[in-house]
């Protein structure tokens, strides 16, 4: 089986790659920066050129591939640049429009979208929108799909949790906008790229959408305190109003690029809890409690694997 995998130089398609690598899959990763991806890629991965936002860079890049794996994000994600084109419906719904109709027409067999935990045609926030548009495309090509929306994903080289224990490392305290009281189900990166894997496989998953969350629900001050314990710092966490962070950072979203906007100040403040039995009575696995795989990269005594290329 000939797996593409578009987005795969990411955190989530670069596990995802590794995984199927590991399984003695034949992978080739999509890239419009082939020359950076290939140096966080196993040897056995080929790269190919290919921007979603180009249509004519994707039919040469989908030569011989049977599935197409969709886990693209713009740069700087979430934070968005609409005049350099970075958005969420620029790239995310655009981008995998143009990556279905490109591999379609390339006779792909099968296709396995990264989504989101939220998207809903009618979701109050755009980016969900944008990723059921996404769906919406993916559904409609009449090819076999399989559409996973997972929650908040963690492990080495995210860039959400890593950001908040980066602020650890230099500050004497972690600052947080909002009351972190939103409730999250943390989910594993090493369970994502598994999933993904096993459903290319699986028949229980064709045309089927599916919820991914961690084992536990807890809140986000729970989620960075037990990240901070386990990675052996103590540090108060400071919170400030999201409304106040959304005017201190308004000018921000005009830089090149902005480390905070306004909308991703929602966005880092949003829950994300799911609903994960129908994906368990499908397809039955572990998934990994929160304080496990932070082990893995945070413990101390653990095994501190390399960062993933964001």
């Amino acid at each position: 089986m000939h797996i593409a995998i578009a987005g795969g130089s990411g955190f989530v398609g670069g596990a995802i790659a590794a995984e199927l690598a590991r399984r003695g899959e034949e992978v080739v990763v999509l890239s419009h920066r082939p020359g950076a991806a290939r140096r966080h890629l196993p040897d056995a991965v080929e790269v190919r050129e290919a921007d979603a936002t180009r249509t004519e860079s994707l039919a040469a890049a989908l030569v011989g591939a049977d599935v197409l794996v969709i886990a693209i994000a713009h740069p700087n994600y979430p934070m968005e640049n609409p005049r350099r084109g970075w958005t969420f419906e620029a790239v995310e719904a655009a981008g995998t429009e143009r990556l279905v109709a490109a591999a379609t027409a390339s006779g792909v067999r099968r296709f396995f979208y990264v989504s989101g935990a939220g998207a809903a045609p009618d979701a109050p926030r755009h980016w969900f929108r944008a990723k059921w548009r996404a769906e919406e495309a993916v559904r409609g090509s009449g090819i076999t799909f399989t559409i996973l929306r997972p929650t908040w994903i963690y492990g080495p080289g995210d860039v959400s949790l890593n950001r908040f224990l980066g602020f650890a490392r230099w500050l004497p305290f972690v600052p947080m906008t909002g009351d972190g009281k939103q409730l999250l189900a943390p989910v594993f990166i090493d369970d994502v790229a598994k999933l993904a894997a096993d459903a290319l496989r699986d028949r229980a998953a064709d045309d089927q959408v599916f919820e991914l969350g961690g084992p536990e629900v807890l809140s986000m001050n729970d989620v960075l305190h037990t990240a901070l314990r386990i990675g052996g710092r103590r540090r108060p966490i400071l919170h400030a109003p999201a409304r106040l962070m959304k005017l201190v950072v308004w000018p921000l979203q005009f830089l090149p690029r902005a480390p905070l906007t306004p909308d991703a100040v929602d966005f880092v403040n949003q829950p994300a809890v799911v609903d994960t039995a129908p994906l368990l009575a499908r397809m039955p696995r572990r998934l990994t409690p929160l304080e496990e795989g932070l082990a893995t990269y945070l413990g101390r005594a653990g095994d501190r694997r390399q960062p993933t290329r964001s």
